[in-house]
Protein backbone atom coordinates (compact mmCIF):
# COMPACT_ATOMS: atom_id res chain seq x y z
CA UNK A 1 0.00 0.00 0.00
CA UNK A 2 2.64 2.56 1.05
CA UNK A 3 6.35 2.69 1.81
CA UNK A 4 7.43 2.07 5.39
CA UNK A 5 6.37 4.92 7.65
CA UNK A 6 3.94 6.41 5.13
CA UNK A 7 0.23 6.06 4.47
CA UNK A 8 -1.89 6.88 1.44
CA UNK A 9 -5.11 8.90 1.61
CA UNK A 10 -7.70 9.63 -1.06
CA UNK A 11 -8.93 13.23 -1.14
CA UNK A 12 -12.21 13.72 -2.95
CA UNK A 13 -12.17 17.44 -3.79
CA UNK A 14 -15.25 18.82 -5.55
CA UNK A 15 -15.02 22.32 -6.97
CA UNK A 16 -17.75 24.35 -8.64
CA UNK A 17 -16.37 23.64 -12.12
CA UNK A 18 -14.54 20.32 -11.71
CA UNK A 19 -13.99 17.46 -9.32
CA UNK A 20 -10.91 15.40 -8.66
CA UNK A 21 -9.71 12.47 -6.61
CA UNK A 22 -6.15 12.94 -5.38
CA UNK A 23 -3.96 10.31 -3.76
CA UNK A 24 -1.77 11.75 -1.01
CA UNK A 25 1.19 9.83 0.37
CA UNK A 26 2.08 11.17 3.83
CA UNK A 27 4.85 10.46 6.31
CA UNK A 28 6.85 12.45 8.87
CA UNK A 29 8.86 14.12 6.07
CA UNK A 30 6.78 13.10 3.08
CA UNK A 31 3.79 14.76 1.46
CA UNK A 32 3.27 13.80 -2.16
CA UNK A 33 0.03 14.39 -4.06
CA UNK A 34 -0.92 12.57 -7.26
CA UNK A 35 -4.01 13.22 -9.35
CA UNK A 36 -5.85 9.92 -9.76
CA UNK A 37 -8.81 11.25 -11.75
CA UNK A 38 -10.30 14.60 -12.73
CA UNK A 39 -13.79 15.10 -14.07
CA UNK A 40 -16.02 17.99 -15.10
CA UNK A 41 -18.71 19.44 -12.87
CA UNK A 42 -21.35 20.65 -15.31
CA UNK A 43 -24.58 21.92 -13.76
CA UNK A 44 -27.76 21.25 -15.70
CA UNK A 45 -30.54 23.75 -16.35
CA UNK A 46 -33.87 21.94 -16.06
CA UNK A 47 -37.33 23.48 -16.55
CA UNK A 48 -37.55 23.92 -12.77
CA UNK A 49 -34.17 25.61 -12.46
CA UNK A 50 -30.39 25.11 -12.19
CA UNK A 51 -29.33 21.79 -10.66
CA UNK A 52 -26.12 19.95 -9.84
CA UNK A 53 -25.50 16.69 -11.69
CA UNK A 54 -24.83 14.90 -8.42
CA UNK A 55 -25.05 11.42 -9.96
CA UNK A 56 -22.43 12.31 -12.55
CA UNK A 57 -20.19 13.63 -9.77
CA UNK A 58 -20.65 10.44 -7.75
CA UNK A 59 -19.75 8.37 -10.79
CA UNK A 60 -16.59 10.44 -11.23
CA UNK A 61 -15.72 9.87 -7.56
CA UNK A 62 -16.07 6.10 -7.91
CA UNK A 63 -13.87 6.19 -11.01
CA UNK A 64 -11.33 8.24 -9.08
CA UNK A 65 -11.26 5.90 -6.10
CA UNK A 66 -10.73 2.99 -8.47
CA UNK A 67 -7.83 4.84 -10.10
CA UNK A 68 -6.32 5.83 -6.74
CA UNK A 69 -5.73 2.23 -5.76
CA UNK A 70 -5.42 0.93 -2.17
CA UNK A 71 -5.74 3.73 0.39
CA UNK A 72 -5.78 4.01 4.18
CA UNK A 73 -8.71 6.44 4.30
CA UNK A 74 -10.99 8.62 2.18
CA UNK A 75 -11.98 12.25 2.88
CA UNK A 76 -14.43 14.49 1.02
CA UNK A 77 -14.60 18.26 0.60
CA UNK A 78 -16.69 20.45 -1.69
CA UNK A 79 -18.22 23.85 -2.12
CA UNK A 80 -20.55 25.09 0.64
CA UNK A 81 -24.24 25.82 1.31
CA UNK A 82 -25.91 23.35 -1.11
CA UNK A 83 -27.56 20.12 -0.01
CA UNK A 84 -29.53 17.03 -0.97
CA UNK A 85 -32.79 15.93 0.61
CA UNK A 86 -33.48 12.29 1.50
CA UNK A 87 -36.79 10.55 2.18
CA UNK A 88 -37.41 8.26 5.15
CA UNK A 89 -35.79 5.37 3.27
CA UNK A 90 -32.64 7.38 2.53
CA UNK A 91 -33.42 7.91 -1.15
CA UNK A 92 -32.47 11.21 -2.77
CA UNK A 93 -35.43 13.51 -3.51
CA UNK A 94 -34.23 15.11 -6.75
CA UNK A 95 -30.97 16.68 -7.86
CA UNK A 96 -29.59 19.29 -5.43
CA UNK A 97 -30.38 22.89 -6.33
CA UNK A 98 -27.41 24.97 -7.52
CA UNK A 99 -26.59 28.03 -5.41
CA UNK A 100 -26.74 30.19 -8.56
CA UNK A 101 -30.39 29.24 -9.07
CA UNK A 102 -32.80 32.16 -8.85
CA UNK A 103 -35.10 30.67 -6.21
CA UNK A 104 -33.75 32.83 -3.38
CA UNK A 105 -34.46 36.15 -5.12
CA UNK A 106 -36.39 38.30 -2.65
CA UNK A 107 -36.05 35.72 0.14
CA UNK A 108 -33.49 37.61 2.27
CA UNK A 109 -35.96 40.48 2.65
CA UNK A 110 -38.57 37.99 3.89
CA UNK A 111 -36.12 36.65 6.47
CA UNK A 112 -35.10 40.13 7.60
CA UNK A 113 -38.75 40.96 8.33
CA UNK A 114 -38.58 38.31 11.06
CA UNK A 115 -34.90 38.51 12.03
CA UNK A 116 -33.27 41.88 11.21
CA UNK A 117 -29.88 41.67 9.48
CA UNK A 118 -27.99 42.89 12.55
CA UNK A 119 -29.58 40.23 14.77
CA UNK A 120 -28.90 37.56 12.15
CA UNK A 121 -25.23 38.50 11.96
CA UNK A 122 -24.72 38.62 15.71
CA UNK A 123 -26.32 35.18 15.99
CA UNK A 124 -24.30 33.47 13.25
CA UNK A 125 -21.40 35.71 12.17
CA UNK A 126 -22.11 34.76 8.55
CA UNK A 127 -21.90 37.25 5.71
CA UNK A 128 -24.87 38.14 3.57
CA UNK A 129 -25.09 35.98 0.47
CA UNK A 130 -28.47 35.41 -1.13
CA UNK A 131 -27.67 31.70 -1.61
CA UNK A 132 -26.87 30.83 2.02
CA UNK A 133 -28.50 27.59 3.13
CA UNK A 134 -30.79 29.49 5.49
CA UNK A 135 -32.30 31.44 2.58
CA UNK A 136 -32.49 28.30 0.44
CA UNK A 137 -34.51 26.55 3.16
CA UNK A 138 -36.89 29.48 3.51
CA UNK A 139 -37.30 29.53 -0.28
CA UNK A 140 -38.06 25.79 -0.24
CA UNK A 141 -40.64 26.06 2.52
CA UNK A 142 -43.91 24.22 1.67
CA UNK A 143 -42.39 22.64 -1.44
CA UNK A 144 -43.22 18.94 -1.91
CA UNK A 145 -39.56 17.94 -1.68
CA UNK A 146 -38.86 19.67 1.62
CA UNK A 147 -42.20 18.55 3.02
CA UNK A 148 -41.31 14.94 2.17
CA UNK A 149 -37.73 15.11 3.44
CA UNK A 150 -36.57 13.17 6.47
CA UNK A 151 -32.92 14.23 6.21
CA UNK A 152 -30.85 17.07 4.76
CA UNK A 153 -27.21 16.36 3.92
CA UNK A 154 -24.73 18.97 2.70
CA UNK A 155 -22.96 17.91 -0.49
CA UNK A 156 -19.82 16.29 1.06
CA UNK A 157 -21.97 14.56 3.68
CA UNK A 158 -24.27 13.24 0.95
CA UNK A 159 -21.31 11.70 -0.86
CA UNK A 160 -20.03 10.23 2.42
CA UNK A 161 -23.48 8.73 3.05
CA UNK A 162 -23.54 7.03 -0.34
CA UNK A 163 -20.06 5.65 0.29
CA UNK A 164 -20.67 4.43 3.84
CA UNK A 165 -24.40 4.33 4.61
CA UNK A 166 -23.77 6.60 7.63
CA UNK A 167 -25.09 10.14 8.03
CA UNK A 168 -23.41 13.15 9.63
CA UNK A 169 -22.98 16.90 9.23
CA UNK A 170 -19.38 18.13 9.22
CA UNK A 171 -18.93 21.33 11.22
CA UNK A 172 -16.80 23.55 8.95
CA UNK A 173 -19.38 23.20 6.19
CA UNK A 174 -22.31 23.43 8.61
CA UNK A 175 -20.96 26.79 9.74
CA UNK A 176 -21.68 28.21 6.26
CA UNK A 177 -25.40 27.42 6.51
CA UNK A 178 -26.03 30.54 8.64
CA UNK A 179 -27.56 28.30 11.28
CA UNK A 180 -24.51 27.69 13.53
CA UNK A 181 -23.44 29.83 16.48
CA UNK A 182 -19.70 30.38 15.83
CA UNK A 183 -19.01 30.89 19.53
CA UNK A 184 -20.39 27.51 20.61
CA UNK A 185 -19.84 25.48 17.43
CA UNK A 186 -23.41 24.20 17.71
CA UNK A 187 -26.74 24.86 16.03
CA UNK A 188 -28.49 28.12 16.86
CA UNK A 189 -31.85 26.68 17.90
CA UNK A 190 -33.42 30.04 18.77
CA UNK A 191 -32.73 31.42 15.29
CA UNK A 192 -34.01 28.27 13.58
CA UNK A 193 -37.19 28.34 15.67
CA UNK A 194 -37.86 31.98 14.77
CA UNK A 195 -37.60 31.13 11.07
CA UNK A 196 -39.47 27.84 11.21
CA UNK A 197 -36.46 25.75 10.17
CA UNK A 198 -36.45 22.20 11.53
CA UNK A 199 -32.91 21.43 12.68
CA UNK A 200 -33.91 17.78 13.12
CA UNK A 201 -33.44 17.52 9.35
CA UNK A 202 -29.68 17.72 9.90
CA UNK A 203 -27.65 14.66 10.89
CA UNK A 204 -25.49 14.87 14.05
CA UNK A 205 -22.49 17.17 13.83
CA UNK A 206 -19.01 15.82 13.11
CA UNK A 207 -15.69 17.60 13.43
CA UNK A 208 -12.61 17.32 11.20
CA UNK A 209 -10.79 14.12 12.08
CA UNK A 210 -13.89 12.29 13.32
CA UNK A 211 -14.65 8.87 11.82
CA UNK A 212 -17.40 8.97 9.19
CA UNK A 213 -17.90 5.26 8.57
CA UNK A 214 -16.29 2.78 6.20
CA UNK A 215 -16.81 2.02 2.54
CA UNK A 216 -19.80 -0.23 1.97
CA UNK A 217 -19.08 -3.66 0.48
CA UNK A 218 -20.84 -2.64 -2.73
CA UNK A 219 -18.61 0.45 -2.99
CA UNK A 220 -15.52 -1.66 -2.41
CA UNK A 221 -16.64 -3.94 -5.19
CA UNK A 222 -17.26 -1.00 -7.56
CA UNK A 223 -13.89 0.60 -6.82
CA UNK A 224 -11.80 -2.52 -6.35
CA UNK A 225 -10.46 -1.22 -3.04
CA UNK A 226 -9.51 -3.86 -0.48
CA UNK A 227 -11.15 -3.18 2.84
CA UNK A 228 -11.92 -2.13 5.31
CA UNK A 229 -11.48 1.48 4.11
CA UNK A 230 -12.46 4.14 6.65
CA UNK A 231 -13.95 7.44 5.60
CA UNK A 232 -12.68 10.33 7.73
CA UNK A 233 -14.41 13.69 8.23
CA UNK A 234 -12.11 16.47 7.02
CA UNK A 235 -12.64 20.21 6.65
CA UNK A 236 -15.44 19.36 4.25
CA UNK A 237 -15.88 22.94 3.13
CA UNK A 238 -13.11 23.15 0.56
CA UNK A 239 -12.03 26.53 1.89
CA UNK A 240 -11.50 25.05 5.35
CA UNK A 241 -9.24 22.41 3.84
CA UNK A 242 -7.44 24.96 1.66
CA UNK A 243 -6.74 27.32 4.57
CA UNK A 244 -5.36 24.39 6.58
CA UNK A 245 -2.82 23.94 3.77
CA UNK A 246 -1.58 27.54 3.75
CA UNK A 247 2.24 27.17 3.98
CA UNK A 248 2.65 29.69 6.79
CA UNK A 249 5.53 29.47 9.22
CA UNK A 250 4.84 29.07 12.92
CA UNK A 251 3.89 32.50 14.28
CA UNK A 252 3.79 34.14 10.83
CA UNK A 253 1.34 37.04 10.47
CA UNK A 254 -0.48 36.22 7.25
CA UNK A 255 -3.60 36.79 5.23
CA UNK A 256 -4.83 34.20 2.78
CA UNK A 257 -6.55 34.14 -0.58
CA UNK A 258 -8.20 30.89 -1.60
CA UNK A 259 -8.63 31.40 -5.31
CA UNK A 260 -10.61 29.53 -7.91
CA UNK A 261 -14.16 30.05 -9.05
CA UNK A 262 -14.40 32.24 -5.94
CA UNK A 263 -11.76 34.29 -4.18
CA UNK A 264 -12.00 34.03 -0.40
CA UNK A 265 -9.85 36.62 1.29
CA UNK A 266 -9.24 36.92 4.98
CA UNK A 267 -7.49 35.98 8.21
CA UNK A 268 -7.32 32.97 10.51
CA UNK A 269 -8.52 33.95 13.97
CA UNK A 270 -9.11 32.34 17.35
CA UNK A 271 -12.56 33.89 17.84
CA UNK A 272 -15.29 35.37 15.63
CA UNK A 273 -15.69 39.08 14.94
CA UNK A 274 -19.41 39.92 14.92
CA UNK A 275 -19.33 43.70 15.23
CA UNK A 276 -21.63 45.97 13.28
CA UNK A 277 -18.62 47.24 11.33
CA UNK A 278 -17.80 43.66 10.32
CA UNK A 279 -21.38 43.06 9.21
CA UNK A 280 -21.44 46.29 7.20
CA UNK A 281 -18.24 45.18 5.44
CA UNK A 282 -19.89 41.77 4.78
CA UNK A 283 -17.25 39.62 6.46
CA UNK A 284 -18.05 36.09 7.50
CA UNK A 285 -16.93 33.92 10.41
CA UNK A 286 -16.72 30.32 9.23
CA UNK A 287 -15.31 27.60 11.43
CA UNK A 288 -11.99 26.01 10.53
CA UNK A 289 -9.61 23.27 11.59
CA UNK A 290 -8.67 22.96 15.29
CA UNK A 291 -11.21 25.50 16.51
CA UNK A 292 -10.00 28.33 14.27
CA UNK A 293 -12.27 30.90 12.64
CA UNK A 294 -11.99 31.82 8.97
CA UNK A 295 -12.69 35.55 9.01
CA UNK A 296 -13.11 36.33 5.32
CA UNK A 297 -15.10 37.87 2.53
CA UNK A 298 -16.24 36.24 -0.69
CA UNK A 299 -15.17 37.88 -3.94
CA UNK A 300 -16.58 36.65 -7.23
CA UNK A 301 -13.19 35.23 -8.27
CA UNK A 302 -12.07 33.63 -11.51
CA UNK A 303 -15.71 32.82 -12.24
CA UNK A 304 -15.70 36.14 -14.10
CA UNK A 305 -12.97 34.93 -16.44
CA UNK A 306 -14.42 31.42 -16.71
CA UNK A 307 -17.79 32.78 -17.84
CA UNK A 308 -16.14 35.10 -20.38
CA UNK A 309 -14.19 32.19 -21.82
CA UNK A 310 -17.37 30.13 -22.04
CA UNK A 311 -19.07 32.98 -23.93
CA UNK A 312 -16.12 33.31 -26.29
CA UNK A 313 -15.78 29.56 -26.78
CA UNK A 314 -12.15 29.64 -25.60
CA UNK A 315 -10.65 26.83 -23.53
CA UNK A 316 -6.94 27.73 -23.27
CA UNK A 317 -6.38 30.54 -20.79
CA UNK A 318 -2.64 30.94 -21.50
CA UNK A 319 -2.87 33.11 -24.67
CA UNK A 320 -5.63 35.14 -23.04
CA UNK A 321 -3.39 35.95 -20.08
CA UNK A 322 -0.62 36.96 -22.49
CA UNK A 323 -3.04 39.37 -24.16
CA UNK A 324 -4.13 40.66 -20.74
CA UNK A 325 -0.53 41.32 -19.69
CA UNK A 326 -0.10 43.57 -22.75
CA UNK A 327 -3.32 45.52 -22.13
CA UNK A 328 -3.18 48.89 -20.33
CA UNK A 329 -3.11 48.55 -16.54
CA UNK A 330 -6.05 49.83 -14.46
CA UNK A 331 -7.72 51.39 -17.50
CA UNK A 332 -11.07 49.68 -16.85
CA UNK A 333 -12.07 48.35 -13.43
CA UNK A 334 -15.31 47.11 -11.87
CA UNK A 335 -16.48 45.99 -8.44
CA UNK A 336 -15.67 42.27 -8.66
CA UNK A 337 -18.05 41.52 -5.78
CA UNK A 338 -21.08 43.14 -7.44
CA UNK A 339 -24.21 40.94 -7.38
CA UNK A 340 -24.88 41.37 -11.10
CA UNK A 341 -21.94 39.06 -11.81
CA UNK A 342 -23.34 36.11 -9.82
CA UNK A 343 -25.57 34.39 -12.38
CA UNK A 344 -24.39 32.55 -15.49
CA UNK A 345 -24.74 34.42 -18.77
CA UNK A 346 -23.01 36.90 -21.05
CA UNK A 347 -20.25 38.04 -18.72
CA UNK A 348 -18.36 40.24 -21.25
CA UNK A 349 -21.48 42.32 -21.77
CA UNK A 350 -22.15 42.63 -18.04
CA UNK A 351 -18.59 43.81 -17.48
CA UNK A 352 -18.97 46.34 -20.30
CA UNK A 353 -22.25 47.53 -18.78
CA UNK A 354 -20.62 47.97 -15.37
CA UNK A 355 -17.87 50.07 -16.94
CA UNK A 356 -20.41 52.21 -18.80
CA UNK A 357 -22.41 52.71 -15.58
CA UNK A 358 -19.38 54.23 -13.84
CA UNK A 359 -18.36 56.33 -16.84
CA UNK A 360 -15.12 54.41 -17.31
CA UNK A 361 -13.59 53.19 -20.56
CA UNK A 362 -15.27 50.06 -21.90
CA UNK A 363 -12.90 47.16 -22.64
CA UNK A 364 -13.46 45.73 -26.10
CA UNK A 365 -11.07 42.89 -26.90
CA UNK A 366 -10.86 39.65 -24.91
CA UNK A 367 -7.41 40.70 -23.69
CA UNK A 368 -8.73 44.05 -22.43
CA UNK A 369 -11.68 42.37 -20.72
CA UNK A 370 -9.40 39.80 -19.08
CA UNK A 371 -7.12 42.61 -17.84
CA UNK A 372 -10.16 44.44 -16.46
CA UNK A 373 -11.15 41.28 -14.58
CA UNK A 374 -7.67 40.64 -13.14
CA UNK A 375 -7.12 44.28 -12.14
CA UNK A 376 -10.58 44.29 -10.54
CA UNK A 377 -9.92 41.06 -8.65
CA UNK A 378 -6.63 42.45 -7.35
CA UNK A 379 -8.50 45.54 -6.13
CA UNK A 380 -11.13 43.37 -4.44
CA UNK A 381 -8.36 41.34 -2.78
CA UNK A 382 -6.76 44.58 -1.57
CA UNK A 383 -10.03 45.90 -0.14
CA UNK A 384 -10.84 42.65 1.68
CA UNK A 385 -7.37 42.20 3.16
CA UNK A 386 -7.08 45.84 4.26
CA UNK A 387 -10.53 45.72 5.86
CA UNK A 388 -9.91 42.36 7.54
CA UNK A 389 -6.82 43.75 9.26
CA UNK A 390 -8.71 46.79 10.47
CA UNK A 391 -11.83 44.91 11.64
CA UNK A 392 -9.87 42.19 13.46
CA UNK A 393 -7.18 44.59 14.70
CA UNK A 394 -4.48 42.33 13.30
CA UNK A 395 -1.66 43.37 10.98
CA UNK A 396 -0.24 41.01 8.36
CA UNK A 397 3.16 40.85 6.70
CA UNK A 398 2.44 38.51 3.78
CA UNK A 399 -0.45 37.26 1.66
CA UNK A 400 -0.64 33.55 0.83
CA UNK A 401 -2.49 32.68 -2.37
CA UNK A 402 -3.56 29.05 -2.58
CA UNK A 403 -5.84 27.21 -4.99
CA UNK A 404 -6.07 27.39 -8.76
CA UNK A 405 -5.35 31.12 -8.90
CA UNK A 406 -1.85 30.46 -7.53
CA UNK A 407 -0.95 29.31 -11.06
CA UNK A 408 -2.00 32.68 -12.51
CA UNK A 409 1.25 34.65 -12.30
CA UNK A 410 -0.34 37.88 -13.53
CA UNK A 411 -3.09 37.77 -10.90
CA UNK A 412 -0.54 37.01 -8.17
CA UNK A 413 1.69 39.93 -9.18
CA UNK A 414 -1.25 42.31 -9.47
CA UNK A 415 -2.46 41.25 -6.01
CA UNK A 416 0.99 41.97 -4.55
CA UNK A 417 1.00 45.36 -6.27
CA UNK A 418 -2.52 46.22 -5.12
CA UNK A 419 -2.02 45.12 -1.51
CA UNK A 420 1.50 46.51 -1.17
CA UNK A 421 2.50 43.20 0.43
CA UNK A 422 4.57 40.20 -0.68
CA UNK A 423 2.49 37.37 -2.11
CA UNK A 424 3.49 33.72 -1.71
CA UNK A 425 1.65 31.63 -4.30
CA UNK A 426 1.04 27.93 -3.87
CA UNK A 427 0.13 25.21 -3.42
CA UNK A 428 -2.47 25.14 -6.17
CA UNK A 429 -4.09 21.94 -4.85
CA UNK A 430 -4.42 23.33 -1.33
CA UNK A 431 -7.89 21.93 -0.65
CA UNK A 432 -6.76 18.39 -1.48
CA UNK A 433 -3.61 18.82 0.63
CA UNK A 434 -5.57 20.07 3.63
CA UNK A 435 -8.02 17.20 3.17
CA UNK A 436 -5.15 14.68 3.14
CA UNK A 437 -3.40 16.20 6.16
CA UNK A 438 -6.53 16.07 8.34
CA UNK A 439 -6.90 12.38 7.43
CA UNK A 440 -3.22 11.79 8.16
CA UNK A 441 -3.53 13.35 11.62
CA UNK A 442 -6.57 11.19 12.35
CA UNK A 443 -4.58 8.11 11.35
CA UNK A 444 -1.34 8.61 13.24
CA UNK A 445 0.57 11.64 11.91
CA UNK A 446 1.52 13.58 15.07
CA UNK A 447 1.42 17.35 15.53
CA UNK A 448 -0.83 20.37 15.48
CA UNK A 449 -2.00 22.56 12.59
CA UNK A 450 1.28 24.49 12.62
CA UNK A 451 3.20 21.21 12.32
CA UNK A 452 1.11 20.19 9.33
CA UNK A 453 1.89 23.53 7.69
CA UNK A 454 5.59 23.06 8.35
CA UNK A 455 5.36 19.78 6.43
CA UNK A 456 3.79 21.67 3.51
CA UNK A 457 6.57 24.27 3.59
CA UNK A 458 9.18 21.49 3.46
CA UNK A 459 7.57 19.49 0.70
CA UNK A 460 5.57 21.84 -1.57
CA UNK A 461 6.89 24.50 -3.94
CA UNK A 462 5.76 28.12 -3.93
CA UNK A 463 6.55 31.36 -5.76
CA UNK A 464 7.09 34.74 -4.09
CA UNK A 465 5.95 38.00 -5.71
CA UNK A 466 7.19 41.33 -4.36
CA UNK A 467 4.99 44.43 -4.74
CA UNK A 468 5.94 46.80 -7.54
CA UNK A 469 4.26 49.50 -9.60
CA UNK A 470 2.69 52.77 -8.49
CA UNK A 471 0.82 52.62 -5.15
CA UNK A 472 -0.94 55.89 -5.97
CA UNK A 473 -2.41 54.39 -9.14
CA UNK A 474 -3.85 51.48 -7.16
CA UNK A 475 -5.23 53.88 -4.56
CA UNK A 476 -6.96 55.91 -7.28
CA UNK A 477 -8.36 52.77 -8.91
CA UNK A 478 -9.61 51.54 -5.53
CA UNK A 479 -11.60 54.74 -5.07
CA UNK A 480 -13.26 54.14 -8.45
CA UNK A 481 -14.66 50.74 -7.39
CA UNK A 482 -15.45 51.26 -3.70
CA UNK A 483 -18.86 52.23 -2.46
CA UNK A 484 -20.88 51.07 -5.45
CA UNK A 485 -22.35 48.16 -3.46
CA UNK A 486 -22.56 48.70 0.31
CA UNK A 487 -22.54 44.98 1.06
CA UNK A 488 -19.34 44.39 -0.88
CA UNK A 489 -17.30 47.50 -0.28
Amino acid sequence: MSAAGTKTFAAVDLGASSGRVMAGRVGPDTLHLTEAHRFANRPVRLPEGLRWDILGLYGGILDGLRAAGPVDSVGIDSWAVDYGLLDADGALLGNPVHYRDARTEGVPEQVWATVPPGDLYRATGIQYASFNTLYQLVAARKTPQLSSAARLLLIPDLIAYWLTGEQGTELTNASTTQLIDPRTGDWNHDLADRLGIDLALFAPLRRPGDPAGALLPAVQEQTGLPGPVPVTAVGSHDTASAVAAVPAGRGERFAYLCTGTWSLAGLELDAPVTTEASRAANFTNELGIDGTVRFLRNVMGLWLLQECMRTWGREDVTPLLTEAARAPALRSVVDAAAPEFLAPGDMPERIAAACRATGGPVPRSPGEIARCILDSLALAHRRAIHQAQRLADRAVDVVHIVGGGARNALLCQLTADACGLPVVAGPAEAAALGNVLVQARAHGLPGDLASARELIVRTQSSTRYEPSGDPAAWEAAARRTEGAHPLSS
